[in-house]
């Protein structure tokens, strides 16, 4: 048995270590946690009871996953680790779209993060998002007009979300809006949880032109909701990890999409 001197330092660093451990593996069971961590499996479900209390993982039998279902977003801090080659690829193409003095609105995506990270230099632009990771790296851009949707904190997300955020989208204009979706299937774009939904719909209301950035992952995958008919989306951004069954449910929806080379 190899014991983890951390499982000594008490629980509040124990549980930060096990959060550590499983959004870097996507998965892992009680009993290797225990193992690992030299501590009873009575004292391990207790610190994946908080953790998943937290939104950080997602218990299941014997386990416990930091892993997206139809039913469960994953934490953003698991999202920011996964796919990042594929999320990279698909910003680089859609960047393209974006001109000088546009206002360009992104959702709370990891992958449209991505995209914020090469917004650089096409000034003037103005940003608006309600994602807490992207305002803090535009908010160093001079050039940038940054505009923070505002509303309630979702630690989950790390992002604002609510009433509040959807009225304040509903009041704006923009020339181009990128989102991403945990999921796409049979022409529609979907997501795990309804306050998200909301504020995705509120979102492609808002703009002249819509972009879905979505990953290979995602393809011929569904969630608890529709968020909207891929027919909305002016264009589809998928990176060339789309297998031929995924991109031919594309086709048969007649959905104009782009491959991204990663």
């Amino acid at each position: 048995m190899t014991h983890d001197s951390s499982g000594r330092r008490g629980p509040e660093r124990r549980r930060q270590d096990i959060a550590d451990l499983v959004l870097t593996a996507g998965s892992v069971t009680a009993a290797d946690l225990a193992e690992r961590f030299g501590v009873s499996l009575m004292t391990i479900h207790r610190d994946l009871d908080e953790l998943e209390r937290q939104g950080i993982v997602r218990k299941h039998r014997g386990g416990v996953t930091a892993q997206p279902s139809g039913v469960f977003e994953s934490n953003v801090a698991y999202r920011m680790k996964s796919m990042r080659a594929a999320k990279d690829a698909i910003a680089e193409r859609a960047v393209e779209l974006v001109e000088p003095g546009m206002a360009v609105m992104l959702d709370d995506s990891t992958t449209t993060l991505a995209l914020a990270r090469r917004l650089s230099g096409i000034t003037p632009l103005t940003v608006i998002t309600n994602f807490r990771e992207a305002i803090n790296l535009l908010a160093s851009e001079r050039d940038i007009r940054l505009m923070a949707l505002g509303g309630d904190y979702d630690p989950l997300h790390d992002s604002f979300l609510g009433v509040a955020c959807v009225d304040a989208i509903t009041a704006l204009h923009v020339d181009l809006c990128f989102v991403s979706t945990s999921a796409v299937s049979g022409g529609f774009a979907y997501h795990q949880e309804q306050h998200i939904v909301s504020v995705k719909r509120a979102m492609l209301g808002a703009a002249a032109r819509n972009v879905l950035l979505i990953d290979h992952s995602k393809l011929n995958r569904v969630a608890l909701h529709r968020v909207a008919p891929l027919s909305v989306f002016d264009r589809v951004i998928v990176d060339d990890g789309a297998g031929a069954e995924a991109l031919r449910d594309l086709d048969e929806q007649k959905v104009t999409y782009e491959m991204a080379t990663t």
